[in-house]
């Protein structure tokens, strides 16, 4: 079986924020063997194209899955979510906005009714939106779509998402036009927003209104995995409580055992004490006034003068999803919680670690960490608003900063709702249950507490409140047993190798450009006018007919791949050739007219415009020769095809150096290398690079348990590598080898800084 095909597509976003779970987390999947599950996610995720539920209890790592799939998957990527903070939170962006989602039920089986404001139908739906030309290509080029705490997600807004994509992506027959999608979250947590009168709407449509009802995964349904591993809690009598939670079976030992917690919280320290004894105590409500007036009420007891601070909003950004609020009202003493990591190597803190205000003035804030009484003078953070787009020379996604709120990455937290607290671990927490709860919200509360002891009950769990949908219940049975996931990706595998191998014949985005080109060249009036638009029509004839020898030749390549086992010697020899053949056609027959064209406008007035339009398309045709030169399937490279430039005399795009695709995709070569057993030194010498080279592409996998960090250092190392960023504060190479002097390579440090950048 071939293991897979590095495609030439590679996801740029910056690292999203992650809690201290998932920090320790990371840390811990270096030291564990036995995380199958998240290996075998991430091969399913990377190298097919199923669409998967990655699910699990909380402090399983589902956001530390989320970070590592941002930064290592080399596919074309967006992530969204059903609220402003949730985006905000995964880096993503809303799916309303992304999507232009309705706010009122999409019914995508009622008839088309023109008068209609309660719901939207398929007719409605697209005759509503509003893309623009680049936002239809970024949907067309997107290869991935991963849709953060899912939980929330309703089933009516996953079908017109559905919709939507096979609309724009010009793929009816294909659920989600043939992207990709990737769901995160827990079912047991959070659930979607829907009031009576929608859910009168809907429910002739729809089984429930949870994501797994829509109509696209009934007929589809996506491959199901749980990670297992729970890492927040380690008290087998309370993992068993909140498993029994989930699954509505709740014993009159487990209600006796809630209501034991049914105990004061640790006492607060007395205002004298206060910022000299901190209390690492925390409660959590259902309500945001409910969290407010404690808050409000604990700041007023202390004395002292009342400082403020305002944050900084640029550009686009919704103040409904800032992070922290606007205007921060701090004194000594306040209890505060951090609501963002730390960005600097060092790590101090993270989201959801508590503090203690220990001195404040306009000008500076100081904390005391509760855990280890430790000071830390604050500084501001920066959150962006992004958007997505396509950069059209690379082809690849990218995101664009719409706006920014800077502000001290805290908030006061003698009290936090429920909601803000999913995905956070307290040692001590105050649960609030007196109120009513909205279905999950128990089940997040407690799941917040580290150990049984740490949890303080302020009024009496009734079984009525910790009752979860049998609907759920009944979905979560559904969930694909481990032998059965690695027989589904060892099969899909070659699938979506077979899938990318043949998308590289693919010669339609030419035709289209060729044919967007001719109309361009018509619509122009310039002296020279009429070879141009003979050429521009001569170039389009060209292109059509390779794109019939290259739609006979994804066919014979369709028939070979489905015979079990194909020929590899034939498709070596076959692909070899038809390298060679569609990189020269291109050259000769497109490329090189072009040049003629460039040559014919030099020194032509008012066609500065169109010029730029003939060099943007030579560089397009140039990238579709280098991705036919670098075709690879599994381990057969296949002969290496080089077509240069030649010389024009017209100006030419500069050249782009090695592409961050290139990059991507050649890391996960040297990693396969590593998996055999080799040695940097001789991986170096099979790929003709240097030790240097192999070593950096190997240090990236350091977090994810697949490459051994105590391959290349030892734990004495490692505290001298820790020590000189302590010290520096400053993860650069250069610094950190003059630090540690010759006695470390650039290989071990790059290896050790990345090993500890996700260390605890």
């Amino acid at each position: 079986m071939v293991d897979c095909l590095m495609g030439s597509y590679c996801i740029i976003c910056e690292s999203v924020a992650t809690s201290f779970l998932d920090l320790l987390l990371l840390w811990l999947v270096n030291l564990s063997s036995d995380n199958t599950l998240f290996s075998l996610a991430s091969d399913a995720v990377n190298f097919t194209g199923c669409n998967i539920f990655l699910t699990g209890k909380a402090g399983t790592g589902k956001t530390t899955f989320l970070k590592y799939i941002r930064q290592h998957s080399h596919k074309n990527t967006v992530v969204v979510a059903p609220t402003g903070v949730a985006a905000i939170n995964a880096g993503g962006v809303t799916m309303h906005s992304f999507f232009q989602l309705p706010f009122i039920p999409y019914l995508p089986d009622k008839k088309y009714s023109e008068g209609s404001i309660e719901s939207v139908d398929r007719h409605s739906l697209i005759k509503n939106i509003r893309f623009s030309k680049e936002k239809i290509e970024l949907l067309r080029e997107l290869d991935l779509l991963i849709i953060d705490e899912v939980s929330m997600l309703r089933a009516d807004m996953l079908d017109a998402m559905d919709e939507i994509l096979r609309h724009y992506r010009n793929r009816g027959n294909a659920p989600f036009g043939g992207m990709q999608v990737l769901f995160i979250g827990d079912l047991f947590q959070l659930p979607p927003v829907v009031t009576d009168n929608e859910w009168n709407r809907m429910k002739e449509h729809y089984e429930s209104p949870f994501f797994f009802s829509a109509k696209v995964l009934e007929q589809n349904p996506p491959l199901h995995i749980e990670l297992k591993k729970i890492y927040r809690q380690s008290d087998e009598r309370f993992i068993s409580l909140l498993n029994n939670i989930r699954n509505n079976e709740m014993g009159e030992e487990d209600f006796e055992l809630l209501e034991k917690r049914m105990t004061s919280p640790p006492p607060a320290p007395s205002p004298q004490e206060r910022g000299n004894s901190p209390r690492d105590c925390i409660t959590l409500t259902t309500h945001n006034y409910m969290a407010d007036a404690i808050n409000q009420k604990e700041l007023k007891k202390l004395k002292g003068k009342t400082f403020h601070f305002e944050g900084a909003l640029s550009g686009n950004f919704s103040e409904k999803a800032l992070p922290t609020e606007l205007k921060l009202e701090l004194k000594e003493g306040a209890q505060i919680m951090f609501v963002k990591n730390d960005s600097n190597v060092a790590k101090r803190y993270f989201n959801g670690k508590l503090a203690i205000v220990k001195s404040v003035s306009q000008d500076s804030i100081v904390v005391t960490f509760t855990d280890n009484n430790e000071d830390l003078k604050l500084e501001k953070e920066k959150w962006k608003s992004v958007r997505y787009a396509l950069n059209k020379e690379s082809g690849k996604v990218e995101e664009e900063e719409l706006g920014s709120f800077t502000q001290y990455p805290i908030r006061l937290a003698w009290a936090i709702t429920i909601h803000k607290s999913q995905g956070l671990t307290f040692d001590n927490a105050v649960i609030d249950a007196g109120k009513s709860f909205a279905a999950g919200q128990v089940y997040v509360a407690l799941s917040r507490c580290r150990t049984l002891e740490g949890m303080h009950l302020l009024s009496k769990i009734t079984p009525g409140s910790v009752k979860n949908d049998d609907r759920i219940i009944e979905f979560a049975k559904r969930e694909n047993a481990e032998n059965e996931i690695k027989n589904i990706v060892s099969v899909e595998k070659p699938k979506y190798a077979a899938q990318l191998l043949i998308k590289t014949f693919d010669w339609k985005k030419i035709t289209e450009e060729l044919e967007l080109f001719l109309q361009e060249t018509e619509s122009k009036k310039f002296n020279g006018k009429a070879p141009a638009f003979s050429i521009a029509n001569n170039l389009l004839g060209s292109a059509k007919a390779q794109r019939e020898v290259a739609v006979k030749f994804a066919a014979e390549l369709e028939k070979r791949f489905a015979e079990i086992p194909f020929n590899r010697n034939w498709l070596n020899e076959k692909v070899t050739n038809a390298k060679k053949y569609f990189a020269g056609k291109i050259k000769e027959e497109l490329i090189r007219p072009l040049n003629e064209l460039q040559a014919q406008l030099k020194g032509k007035t008012k066609v500065r415009k169109y010029a730029k339009q003939v060099n943007e398309l030579e560089s397009f045709l140039w990238k579709k020769i280098n991705e036919v030169q670098r075709i690879t399937f599994g381990d057969l490279p296949f002969e290496v095809i080089k077509i240069e430039r030649g010389k024009t005399d017209a100006p030419l795009p500069a050249r782009e150096r090695k592409t961050k695709t290139e990059i991507g995709i050649s890391k996960f070569h040297s990693l396969e290398f590593y998996k055999q057993g080799m040695i940097v030194s001789d991986i170096a010498k099979q790929r003709g690079m240097s030790p240097i080279t192999i070593e950096g592409h190997l240090s990236e996998f350091v977090q994810s348990g697949e490459v051994n960090v105590f391959d290349f250092v030892n734990k004495q190392e490692l505290e001298k590598v820790k020590a000189a960023l302590d010290k520096l504060g400053d993860e650069r190479l250069t610094p950190l080898k003059n630090e540690l002097g010759d006695e470390f390579s650039y290989g071990k440090i790059r290896m050790a800084v990345s090993y500890l950048k996700f260390s605890p």
